[in-house]
């Protein structure tokens, strides 16, 4: 696996989604939670996500339990928490681990792209963000206080 679109995972939905589908789109990916204290961040992602839109920037929120089991709801619950409170309309995958023996390995392969703080490879809360450019290449990493808003100062470089 040399690229994010190398991955697949499932929608909240249940249906296997390539990420070979994005090429060519500049990519955020997030590990997200309903029960964070960062979780208006939903609300500047989905700001950014329909902002950028046009001019090829997709976010895709991968929901997470393993910080404080900040997200214990199943797929059903998880979407019409974001529909109705965030008004999300990014992509949004069923729930996954982003770290241990269970991670998925979209999110094995990102940590190995872009470390955190002290080259550490392991996520440390909800709301990481993963920038990808359009050719599938991890170009950076965010911690959970970097705000949607201080992001989207820093996409003119990929988009």
């Amino acid at each position: 696996m040399t690229t994010v679109h190398d991955f697949s995972a499932k929608t909240l939905q249940g249906r296997d989604q390539s990420l070979a589908a994005f090429r060519g789109k500049v990519l955020l990916i997030v590990n997200v939670a309903s029960k964070c204290g960062f979780t208006p961040q939903y609300q500047g992602l989905q700001k950014l996500y329909a902002a950028n839109r046009e001019k090829g920037l997709e976010v895709l929120g991968f929901p997470c339990n393993q910080f404080g089991a900040q997200e214990p709801g199943d797929a059903a619950e998880i979407e019409k928490f974001c529909s109705l409170n965030y008004g999300v309309t990014f992509p949004m995958f069923a729930k996954v681990d982003v770290n241990g023996a269970n991670a998925h390995p979209l999110y094995k392969f990102l940590k190995t792209e872009k470390k955190g703080l002290a080259g550490s490879e392991a996520i440390k809360w909800n709301f990481t963000k993963f920038l990808v450019d359009r050719g599938g290449a991890v170009v950076a990493r965010f911690g959970p206080q970097d705000s949607p808003e201080l992001i989207g100062r820093k996409l003119a470089d990929v988009l």
